[in-house]
């Protein structure tokens, strides 16, 4: 029998949020779909029946399918079939999983996996927002221990007011794209990019978000008591003995405050702490490697509860820095000889490399996702080698990490990137991560800034980016300025906020607590505001404003409007004419549908030679204008010159030259190169062309009024203009 789908909906905003459950994915441990408008996307979330031995976190998968199918398109591949997930599907992924993991018990050991597959996607609707909110229901109505419920929006601002889940072509007009996601109380996950808005502006609408859930966790909530399954008892808590834990932080309590006393690097700070757990186990597992385990556990409980317990009740942070401090920073340029660009930030023991590459418009990065973006202009990679943590594993390419860290130095630049128009680059950057102590996204964000104004690009505004932590312990909380790794790890919150002197261009909040206030939002804002500042002051010392040129091996880019109907000309038969002028001037054209030709070239003379190249593929025959061409063809009548290329015109026998002129090949033969005036073009094109004006300096209204009474004397007399011309030929002809 067809199955009878149950179907719950949701206003938010001005959209109707439809979700169905029970005819898709039955065996999955809780399914359902999704639909706004004609986006349709599937959740399955499933729990495994033992638990994964031997490991110390929790087992949460979270994987985004982006099926092409869904848009009505054949994948792009050589196999034309989906293979590496997109930047986009790696992104929606992460967005999922930063929104559900919070609520999740740490403890909790059965491998859990909440799979997406996107089925329909029109060109309204992004699939991001509607994942987080389809995973989140699975979950809700599933048989997995979940503390949801949790809803996710997008917000956007146009003309001053703002808009609950914009369009695609509504978030192009916005001065806003944040997605958030939270419950009634409070907000768990932000993502947002921005055009240099005020922070007063970015809270009002983290506020209108957390207000426009509301209707998403009724939903959620009214699936779980109708159809949502009995939460299972069989899963393997992994929890820590009372007593062990006590024994071990009474013993290691003193030691570990006096060595934070000491403000060690990190490097010798993990080395103690090695050392200390090492002595501690032999203590009190020396044997034993199960209660060895316990113990190191034990040790590191202690050790984040001294860590928590210093900053919220004596403001000691491990480095010793106020809550409200930033490390000590340094920065250089022209790192690179070769490269376009270089730019080194280094804060504290956090240092990234950030290097530019200038490419033409061609070389803009092509994507093959389901939303309507098919390329941009503006690429930015972040790579965090093994040595930067003074660790050694393998290198497989870039990690989700890796891609969303590029993604939000991205996110903070874009607005900042010249137009197009202005200056018509294709801009690369890449950030390599050569020593990581916290914040090494933002401080790819710093770097890169110093990079473009290295390079010569004239960014609108320089970049900065920080940090902020969080310490919450019952009523008490402390929000950290540019919070290192330890009290990343150990801490409540990792807010990173982006953004120029006027306003935020990026924000992207994780947290592993249920919840954040506006109230601490609020605080942690206006903290990175100050902290952007005086950062972007040091980096200002460094290199104040972009370099007025670019770097003498940086391709300079000249772009020229030629007619349409002459694009073939330049590209030629299978590209041979645009391969022959690359190759022959060095240089690099890229020519675009509407006529633009954009030449790329390291000198002077190459650029000129090309662009001469291109002028003269081009160029339109002018009256009056004078050529030099080669003879293609003679005739009895006359000469035809190839006055430009593959553009001829006739040189009839009577302008051939000053003189009475018998035969056309006493005077020039194929082959011969001569110089001509246009002197008239019919209405089909025919270009008519005289050599005897140029021998006897005609001007060219002259030579135009000449030939306008020859053709009315060959046709005005008629029949004996016309019997001349014959008796004329017929002469030269015998």
């Amino acid at each position: 029998m067809q199955p009878n789908p149950s179907r719950f909906e949701a206003v938010v905003g001005d959209q109707t949020v439809i979700f169905e459950s029970g005819h898709l994915a039955g065996q999955a441990g809780g399914a359902l779909t999704i639909r706004v408008g004609d986006t349709l996307v599937l959740a399955a979330a499933t729990m495994s029946a033992q638990a994964r031995p031997g490991i110390d976190f929790l087992p949460l998968m979270v994987d985004y399918e982006e099926r092409m199918y869904a848009g009505g398109r054949i994948p792009g591949s050589f196999f034309r079939r989906e293979g590496r997930p997109t930047e986009q599907a790696i992104l929606t992924s992460r967005l999922t999983d930063r929104s559900l993991r919070p609520l999740f018990a740490k403890e909790l050991r059965n491998d859990i996996q909440v799979v997406l597959y996107s089925l329909s996607q029109d060109n309204d609707n992004p699939i991001d927002v509607l994942a987080v909110n389809v995973a989140a229901a699975a979950l809700m109505i599933s048989d997995i221990p979940w503390g949801g419920p949790v809803a996710a929006v997008r917000v956007g601002r146009i003309d001053g007011q703002f808009v609950i889940n914009p369009s695609f072509e509504e978030i192009e007009r916005s001065e806003i794209n944040l997605l958030l996601s939270g419950d009634r109380d409070a907000v768990f996950m932000v993502e947002a990019g921005a055009t240099e808005v005020p922070e007063a502006v970015m809270l009002e609408a983290l506020q209108v978000g957390q207000q426009a859930l509301i209707p998403l966790i009724e939903v959620q909530e009214r699936m779980a008591a109708e159809i949502g399954k009995a939460k299972r008892e069989d899963v393997v808590m992994v929890g820590l003995d009372d007593s062990l834990a006590g024994a071990v932080k009474e013993r290691v309590w003193e030691p570990l405050n006096q060595l934070f006393d000491q403000q060690l690097s990190k490097a010798d700070q993990y080395k103690a702490e090695q050392e200390m757990a090492d002595a501690v186990i032999a203590e009190f597992a020396p044997e034993d490697e199960e209660l060895a385990a316990d113990v190191k556990k034990g040790f590191d409980k202690a050790l984040k509860e001294v860590v928590r317990s210093r900053i919220v009740h004596q403001s000691k942070r491990p480095d010793g820095r106020g809550p409200a401090d930033v490390r000590h920073i340094w920065s250089q340029v022209n790192i690179s000889p070769q490269a376009h660009g270089s730019g080194l930030f280094t804060r504290g023991e956090t240092q990234v490399l950030s290097l530019v590459t200038l490419g033409t418009p061609r070389e803009a990065q092509e994507l093959d996702n389901l939303t309507p973006v098919d390329s941009k202009r503006y690429i930015h990679h972040y790579n965090f080698p093994p040595f930067s943590t003074g660790e050694v594993r393998f290198m497989r390419g870039a990690s989700r990490r890796e891609v969303g860290h590029g993604a939000l130095a991205e996110k903070a630049l874009v607005p900042v990137i010249p137009d197009e128009a202005d200056f018509p680059y294709t801009l690369r950057v890449v950030s390599e991560v050569l020593s990581s102590n916290g914040s090494t996204s933002m401080a790819s964000v710093c770097g890169s800034t110093l990079a473009l104004m290295d390079t010569g690009v004239p960014i609108k505004a320089p970049i900065a980016g920080v940090a902020m932590g969080l310490i919450k312990e019952g009523d008490h909380h402390v929000v950290l300025t540019d919070i290192q790794g330890l009290e990343d790890h150990l801490g409540d919150m990792d807010f990173k906020v982006a953004g120029s002197a006027e306003g935020i261009t990026a924000l992207q909040m994780d947290i592993k607590i249920k919840g954040i206030t506006p109230q601490i939002m609020a605080q942690a804002l206006e903290q990175a505001h100050h902290a952007r500042l005086h950062i972007l002051g040091k980096m200002m010392e460094t290199i104040s404003k972009p370099n007025d040129t670019l770097k003498p091996h940086t391709p300079r880019i000249t772009i020229v409007k030629i007619p349409v109907d002459k694009i073939g000309a330049i590209i030629g038969p299978g590209g041979k004419m645009i391969r022959a002028i690359q190759d022959e001037t060095n240089t690099r054209i890229d020519v675009e549908d509407d006529g633009s030709v954009f030449v790329a070239a390291t000198d002077e003379e190459s650029e000129r030679a090309a662009l001469e190249r291109i002028e003269l593929l081009t160029e339109t025959p002018k009256i009056g204008y004078i050529y030099t061409g080669k003879v293609v063809r003679t005739a009895d009548f006359g000469a035809f010159v190839e006055i430009l290329p593959n553009t001829d015109g006739m040189v009839h026998i009577s302008q051939l030259d000053s003189e009475h002129v018998r035969s056309v090949e006493d005077v020039v033969k194929v082959g011969d190169e001569v110089t001509v005036m246009v002197i008239n073009i019919d209405p089909q094109g025919k270009i008519r062309l005289s050599r005897q004006a140029v021998l006897e300096g005609w001007t060219a209204e002259e030579a135009i009024a000449k030939d306008t009474r020859n053709q009315k004397g060959r046709s005005g007399g008629g029949r004996r203009g016309g019997r001349g011309n014959y008796r004329r030929d017929r002469q030269n002809r015998s």
